[in-house]
């Protein structure tokens, strides 16, 4: 009998130890940290209670509720997805700037060229340009909607332009006869025969042909690589990436440590988890990454503004005087072509029209700049080339730190000291259990690695279905930019053989995606507009020529972007 008393006796102290110590772990910092956090619980005990009804932040004693818990999960999700926006925030927004203000200012640029042109003709041709000025409002018209993502054929386009202008021309300078819509079509044939414009026409044909598609898909690819980084930053959490998150993140306030930050490796762990099929877009990614600076190596380079001086309008006005020098054999080929039409009654206007288009344009030297709108264009676009050099440099280097940025989001989302326990001793973390080290090794990138990942359970067998096209619309546009590096429009070269039968690659016929983006994925489409391995075997050569202004224009477009 002393026996068992002793031995109830001996329960009962413990017993009453036990209560002692249980009471003295009180939940008031807990309290008072929910309350800085901006919780409204209803209930939030005042000292540690059975932790039987938790799920996650499961132990034997607890300073939180279901409802705490509850909370605690879909503060983790958004605090998850507010970090990531956060993390991301500076990829997405230099796509998207660079993309407007590109974009923004070659249309710009172009607009300007063509109302330099205008004015230009307007004062040396006078009402014969007026009479015939929709030959090249037409002429700049297809190339913004080529530019813009239009299902145009540049070559095409070009040659149309040229078969126009020789009408034209040519009904100006026979205006003693009178020519025929059949007649005119006969003339058509000739063209490539003849060549009446000289040199000019083949030329500028390889010079716009080479820009715009550069152009083109150079925008085309900043705007897929805006839509892929601004639909890849909102993720959908997974419940097993949430469960590892309320974990790591509030646990502690249920084990009444609110203070103490999670341990780096931990972190690690359950965001290499929660974005393991983010870091599988990191090889195209970079793939696509470097073939926007090969275009944009191209932009810069053969394109450069201090070797192209002279603008379109001089170009199209050498044309013109090659016409005028060889309009008598042209005329005369044609007639023994078409046959020769009938003699039409001449007025005073008509000789005058043909007068007008025997003036001579006198191209100024560059060592004595025009005072006309050209000049001062020219000039300024001279001061803009300078200033850019330093920008290329800079856009080279931002999407060149691009690289591998999928793959190193967790380590960016561990940042010391702002999620995790940071230069504090490994001791002084939370490990998922309590405050102490961290042993559970460092998870590789990616899906596929993810199987033994400790934190979140994570089916490698699969894959993120969106975050699938987003890598296929990526491969898409690399493949197209790394053909705009060689000159060729990927999208004409598929559709060659039942379209015109060109492989040249300067447009797109009929039935062509000129949105790359769209063709990939079934997101909305994504064009140049203001919505929102290939062998080397045919690089771009710099012209012996001076280009167009509308092609030094589309140099600074580029440059001027990164300023």
């Amino acid at each position: 009998m002393l026996r068992l008393e002793t031995i109830i006796c001996t329960f009962s102290v413990l017993s009453v130890a036990a209560r002692a110590d249980f009471k003295v772990r009180n939940c008031s910092e807990v309290r008072e940290a929910c309350h800085e956090r901006g919780f409204a619980f209803a209930h939030v005990p005042l000292q540690e209670i059975p932790g039987d009804d938790l799920r996650v932040c499961t132990h034997e004693h607890t300073c939180c509720t279901q409802e705490m818990e509850d909370k605690f999960g879909q503060q983790s999700k958004l605090d998850f997805e507010n970090l990531l926006d956060e993390t991301s925030q500076t990829l997405r927004s230099t796509f998207v700037s660079r993309h407007k203000r590109f974009d923004e200012f070659f249309l710009e640029l172009l607009e300007n060229t063509e109302r330099s042109l205008n004015e230009m003709f307007v004062r040396t041709y006078g009402k014969p340009y007026m009479q015939n000025a929709e030959v090249f409002e037409n002429l700049f018209a297809e190339l913004k909607r080529y530019y813009t993502g239009g299902n145009v054929n540049l070559e095409e386009m070009l040659n149309d332009f040229w078969s126009r202008l020789l009408e034209r021309m040519f009904t100006l300078l026979n205006s003693q006869y009178v020519i025929t819509e059949d007649y005119l079509e006969c003339i058509s044939k000739y063209t490539d025969e003849l060549k009446p414009f000289g040199d000019v026409p083949r030329k500028l044909k390889a010079q716009v042909t080479r820009a715009f598609i550069a152009a083109r898909t150079f925008v085309q690819g900043l705007s897929v690589g805006r839509e892929v980084a601004q639909r890849v930053s909102k993720v959908n959490s997974t419940p097993a990436c949430i469960r590892g998150l309320t974990k790591m993140l509030y646990c502690p306030f249920c084990r009444g440590m609110p203070g103490v930050k999670p341990c780096k490796n931990y972190c690690l762990n359950v965001m290499k988890g929660c974005l393991a099929n983010q870091a599988d877009l990191d090889p195209e990614w970079n793939q696509y990454i470097d073939a926007m600076l090969l275009v944009a190596q191209k932009l810069e380079g053969p394109f450069n503004i201090e070797s192209v001086m002279d603008p379109i309008d001089v170009k199209i006005s050498e044309a013109i005087m090659n016409m005028q020098d060889n309009s008598a054999q042209v005329s005369f080929r044609v007639f023994q072509g078409c046959g020769q039409p009938k003699l039409a009654e001449i007025s005073r206007s008509a000789r005058g029209a043909s007068d007008a288009f025997t003036r001579r344009f006198r191209p100024y030297k560059p060592e004595e700049p025009p005072t006309t709108a050209t000049g001062t264009s020219l000039d300024r676009l001279r001061m803009v080339w300078r200033t850019m050099q330093f920008s290329v440099v800079d856009i080279k280097e931002k999407l060149k730190l691009s690289k591998k940025f999928w793959s190193s989001l967790p380590e960016a989302m561990c940042f010391e000291d702002r999620v995790t326990a940071g230069n504090a001793s490994d001791e002084d973390c939370w490990n998922g259990h309590t405050k102490g080290r961290y042993f559970p090794e460092v998870q590789k990138d990616g899906l596929t690695n993810q199987m033994n990942n400790p934190e979140v359970g994570v089916d490698i067998t699969r894959p993120d279905t969106f975050i699938r096209q987003q890598i296929m619309a990526l491969r898409v546009m690399t493949n197209k930019l790394r053909n705009a590096y060689n000159g060729n429009d990927i999208c004409f070269q598929d559709t060659s053989d039942e379209g015109s039968g060109s492989g040249s690659g300067s447009g797109c016929t009929e039935g062509c995606t000129t949105d790359m983006y769209s063709a990939a994925t079934e997101t909305p489409v994504v064009r140049a507009d203001r919505s929102g391995p290939v062998e080397d075997s045919a690089p771009l050569h710099a012209p012996s020529i001076a280009l167009p202004t509308m092609l030094s224009l589309l140099a600074l477009a580029l440059h001027r972007q990164w300023r």
